[in-house]
């Protein structure tokens, strides 16, 4: 059984597939301070996903402060000034990143280090998309294999790292 530590510091990777529970694992792993910080990376650009980030923001309620950070992440990771953070999540920054043509080793490099500096807690929520068939076509395999190594990174630096299936956290580290 996880418990909360609210006075829990460092990493949390929380990984998993699509409605995996994740998500929800992660906000329940953070501190009642009412004094925290959602990190978003998705961008509303279509009705589904606005749909997506409409019940992300209700299941929250209004203890936290988000800020948008498709691309500039570790910039956003600094603007929480050691408030606890939850970050959702890594592979939609990911698909940001490799729309806007960026480099994607440097920005793992960046948001690695960024990581080992916060002096506040973060909890980190990332898909696992490696566990599925083998995509048909390029970008996709390109995706598949850029998550898996960003999710090796993090997890490298993180503390703590739990894999949700069903809505039931295992911790991995």
């Amino acid at each position: 059984m996880v418990t909360k530590d609210p006075n829990s510091t460092g990493i949390t990777l929380v990984l998993g597939g699509a409605r995996s529970g994740k998500s929800a694992f992660a906000e329940s792993l953070m501190p009642d301070t009412g004094d925290l910080v959602y990190i978003a990376t998705a961008e509303p650009r279509d009705d589904e996903m606005s749909a997506r980030i409409a019940t992300h923001q209700k299941r929250r309620g209004s203890l936290w402060n988000t800020i948008e950070a498709p691309l500039e992440l570790s910039k956003a990771l600094k603007a929480t000034n050691g408030k606890p953070a939850l970050l959702d999540c890594l592979t939609l920054w990911l698909s940001n990143l490799m729309e806007a043509g960026r480099d994607i080793d440097q920005e793992t490099k960046t948001l690695t280090a960024c990581l080992q500096d916060l002096p506040g807690p973060v909890v980190i929520v990332s898909n696992e998309v490696g566990q599925g068939i083998v995509p048909d076509n390029a970008l996709a395999r390109q995706f598949r294999d850029h998550a898996g190594r960003l999710n090796q990174a993090v997890a490298a630096v993180a503390d703590r790292v739990y894999f949700v299936t069903a809505g039931i956290p295992t911790q991995l580290k």
